[in-house]
């Protein structure tokens, strides 16, 4: 099923969906007690400004465009990411990578595998590209985003700092 899933970049039209699916990953996080995205980001103004920059992916039930039709979102950047210029630890490559920030997926999708289906995916785009490094980061108690990690073959590689606060960073060599 997953891999029928439709990825494609996410269009201003998505942009009421994904924050619905936001607003249900903030929920799901406050229930468990993390303190990750709990201020107030990301907010509507976070998800226009990725899909104007061409950052915004989207998973959606196969066959179906319709805007209703999203299951999970992300912002998949291939610029870099400043914050990580000064982990603390190491990185286990020097080589142009991509991160993933903002992943979220629809409540009625949890647990269906439909998150690690998006990181294949944008790892099969960044191979597309000659890219062969994948980075994440996430905050310390988000639970649901280590375990999913670890699960992929994501390897923590040390600590990065955001105005917000710490966040824990991986990597995984594609």
């Amino acid at each position: 099923m997953n891999d029928m899933l439709q990825f494609r970049k996410a269009s201003a039209e998505d942009a009421a969906r994904i924050l619905e699916i936001i607003r249900q990953a903030q929920a799901q996080m406050r229930a468990a007690g993390s303190l990750q995205w709990q201020n107030g980001y990301p907010a509507l103004g976070d998800i226009l400004r990725d899909i104007e920059r061409g950052y915004g992916y989207v998973l959606c039930q196969p066959g179906d465009a319709a805007p209703e039709a999203v299951v999970a979102y992300g912002a998949v950047v291939f610029d870099g990411e400043a914050a990580y210029d000064a982990i603390e630890g190491e990185w286990q490559t020097p080589e142009c990578y991509v991160v993933l920030h903002r992943l979220a997926v629809a409540d009625e999708m949890k647990r269906r595998g439909v998150a690690g289906e998006f990181l294949r995916r944008v790892g099969m785009l960044a191979l597309g590209r000659g890219v062969e490094a994948f980075r994440v980061d996430t905050n310390f108690d988000n639970r649901y985003m280590l375990r999913l990690l670890e699960k992929t073959g994501f390897r923590y590689c040390g600590k990065i700092w955001y105005d917000s606060g710490e966040r824990l960073a991986f990597e995984k060599w594609l």
